[in-house]
């Protein structure tokens, strides 16, 4: 088994620790720690390892499945791992750009036809996707809302690729860690049908990345086969981040509507700072990442992003992490104080290089 490296991580390994602003965060600021009890009754597994059954049925609530078809992850990342190792024996079909995970695992163990956003407004020809099918196509992939563009694909669109998936007897496997901070969110895909499968976790609406807590949910089989998987990568997820998680989940409402009105409230901050400058944006209506044109005189966003954290100690993520190399993803979910001081710095740069 062969994988690529992880571009956007190995990117942030060298600069995310010493830059002084993180202007590329994908997730929301995080809750006080304060809010939460973190004092779990055992320091032993989750047990079932698979998940709290009573949580596990919270969360499958949400796909109108019983608990037995969600399983309990360390992060959404490991969901979308054993989900891959599970369905994926040829070929996969997946819509781009994306997080790289999202294809690079499953071209690791088969085959990966990538089909792109409309760069002009990062919309998806279906028929493309309905192309790319083929006599052995295990799974069509799909992130919605979208990670690196913050659009959200519409219910016609995911309804003709389930459709698309159905017909073809795959799965449409959707990563729907944002879809939460939505104002009116879109069914899941896992409540679709038989061939849906979701992934999520509490991550990024939430803002608790550091929970490192996901799931899976979707038909017995997905299920049963992604959970052998993780007997072998964490055999159950952190005994902290299972406890904090379940506390975040029961107090959602009040959680996200927080997160909700501070993404749009700093989405706005962060239109007007590039219409001011003269940048296009991916223009986002979900969650808290956008794709912005990289400014004329720079070759790419690779050069742009090193020459930014090197003169301002501001980390954007680059364009080519996503292989959209004349674009550089912002993250706007960051604290205001913070999202501040990156924008003054990111204008001082560009006032300088322009």
């Amino acid at each position: 088994m062969q994988i690529q490296p992880f571009a956007l991580e190995r990117f942030f390994a060298r600069h995310e620790h010493d830059a002084d602003v993180m202007l590329a965060e994908s997730g929301i600021r995080p809750p006080p720690v304060a809010e939460f009890d973190t004092e779990p009754d055992s320091l032993g597994y989750v047990v079932p390892t698979d998940g709290d059954p009573e949580l596990r049925a919270t969360l499958a609530d949400r796909y109108d499945r019983p608990a037995a078809e969600v399983v309990c992850t360390t992060g959404a990342q490991e969901a979308n791992f054993t989900a891959f190792a599970a369905l994926v024996d040829d070929h996969a079909v997946c819509v781009t750009p994306t997080y790289q995970s999202l294809h690079a695992v499953p071209d690791a163990v088969g085959e990966v036809t990538r089909v792109g956003l409309d760069s002009a407004g990062w919309t998806l020809d279906v028929e493309a996707v309905k192309e790319a099918v083929r006599p052995g196509t295990d799974v069509v992939v799909l992130n919605n809302p979208n990670n690196p563009t913050g659009r959200y694909h519409d219910r016609e669109t995911v309804a003709a690729l389930y459709e698309i998936a159905a017909d073809a007897d795959a799965y449409l496997l959707c990563d729907e860690v944002y879809r939460l901070l939505a104002e009116e969110p879109l069914p899941p895909v896992a409540a679709m049908g038989e061939h849906g499968v979701s992934t999520s976790s509490v991550s990024k609406a939430h803002g608790l990345a550091g929970c490192r807590f996901g799931w899976l949910a979707g038909p017995p089989a997905v299920v049963d086969a992604a959970t052998r998987w993780t007997d072998y990568t964490t055999i159950s997820p952190s005994t902290f981040g299972q406890h904090v998680a379940r506390q975040a989940i029961e107090r959602r409402e009040k959680l996200l509507a927080e997160n909700r009105a501070l993404a749009a409230d700093h989405r706005s901050i962060v239109a007007s700072f590039l219409d001011e400058h003269g940048l296009g944006w991916s223009d986002p209506d979900c969650g808290v990442n956008a794709l912005v044109e990289v400014p004329d005189g720079f070759d790419g966003g690779e050069q742009f992003c090193h020459s930014l954290v090197e003169e301002e100690s501001v980390v954007l993520a680059p364009g080519e992490a996503f292989g959209v190399p004349d674009r550089f993803r912002i993250g706007y979910g960051l604290p205001r104080a913070e999202l501040a001081e990156g924008l003054e710095r990111l204008e001082r740069f560009i006032e300088r290089n322009g």
